[in-house]
């Protein structure tokens, strides 16, 4: 299947430490061939040999895609047909990969990213919680939801209420309300995709200023979250399946246990399990595209965030021209470890 690619724009906005130059840039791709074949399920491979936690997540990054995310109900009946119990020890369980970490409220904008250079105090701890929040039971992940008084809440990220988005340029912020209803997650994904990130909040002043944006009356997602348990691949711990509940003391790893329906138990780490692995095959061909960029420019082509704005925008591109497999990017450098060269031809 040809994909051709027409001349399009984008505009890269100011991201991490560094001040970039809101530019326009003419994208000028060749035609690629993109072989396009039926998405292959993710699969899963129960491993009988006993490992410790640590040593299965290293044995399933090398051997397959990484230890098993339960995310929903689905991948619990999937794990439940494929177990064999009668291979596994006493407690017929096996490691998944969740793991026990810290209890924190963190932002869905990273530290580095938080408004770089701010001249705000301490802005990344600012809290303005309703008296008695939060109050949600420690092991539950939670996300930040702001009341109609500015006051915040935690509740299940699962709800669905309409968000505040953040538009960001170095310390400076414009806040822009959704008129949508979302879950935590999804609306992350769309502030992620159209504006910069879920709003995070530095001072009073900013948590006023989406007090005043928002409707009347409406309650509103913005970019905190409660971080407890992490899944092994890295996506939002949301969807819970306990037995009971962890302690998160010693007992730092997580089991499903297959003599009592999948429900997850916690366990001390060092001790030796079978382990479920889950594998992400790659349908598709490897091809590569030219890209030309035909306007001049003070901004570094090379700089990380700058590619990767690119790429943003080349993955939105595919997507348009009617490409809907699931494509992986990646830039190819040049021996001096750039991506980006002037042409020979454009120089004379």
């Amino acid at each position: 299947m040809d994909k051709k690619l027409n001349i399009w724009s984008y505009r890269l906005m100011k991201r991490k430490r560094r001040r970039m130059k809101k530019v326009l840039l003419y994208i000028i791709a060749a035609s690629a061939v993109w072989d396009v074949s039926s998405p292959v399920e993710r699969q899963y491979h129960v491993i009988y040999d006993p490992k410790n936690w640590t040593e299965a997540q290293t044995y399933c990054r090398e051997t397959y895609t990484d230890l098993v995310t339960v995310d929903s109900l689905d991948v619990v009946n999937i794990l439940n047909t494929k177990a064999d119990v009668s291979q596994m020890g006493t407690t017929k369980d096996a490691w998944i990969g969740l793991s026990f970490d810290t209890v924190t409220w963190k932002w869905s904008l990273s530290d580095e990213d938080f408004y770089s250079q701010t001249p705000l105090q301490n802005s990344a701890n600012f809290r303005n919680w309703y008296s008695g929040e939060p109050n949600s039971i420690w092991y539950y992940e939670e996300c930040g939801l702001m009341y109609d008084n500015g006051k915040w809440n935690d509740a299940p990220c699962e709800w669905t209420y309409k968000p505040i988005c953040s538009e960001t340029s170095g310390t400076n912020v414009t806040f822009v309300f959704i008129d949508q209803l979302m879950t935590w997650l999804d609306a992350q994904m769309y502030c992620r995709e159209h504006h910069t990130d879920l709003a995070s909040i530095r001072s009073l002043a900013e948590n006023e200023k989406i007090r005043t944006l928002k409707p009347a009356g409406l309650y509103v997602w913005f970019g905190l979250y409660k971080d407890a348990w992490k899944w092994s691949d890295g996506p939002l711990f949301i969807y819970q399946h306990w037995k009971y509940a962890p302690s998160g003391r010693l007992k730092k790893c997580a089991a499903a246990d297959f003599g009592s329906s999948g429900f997850w138990t916690d366990w001390q780490c060092d001790q030796k399990k079978a382990f479920i692995c889950h594998h992400d095959p790659v349908p598709f061909s490897k091809h590569s595209v030219k890209v030309k960029l035909v306007k001049d420019s003070s901004l570094d082509l090379n700089d990380p965030a700058a590619l990767q704005n690119v790429m943003m925008k080349l993955d939105q591109k595919l997507k348009e021209q009617g490409v809907t497999a699931d494509i992986k990017l990646s830039w190819k450098k040049q021996r001096d470890g750039n991506v980006f060269f002037k042409d020979e031809e454009d120089q004379k």
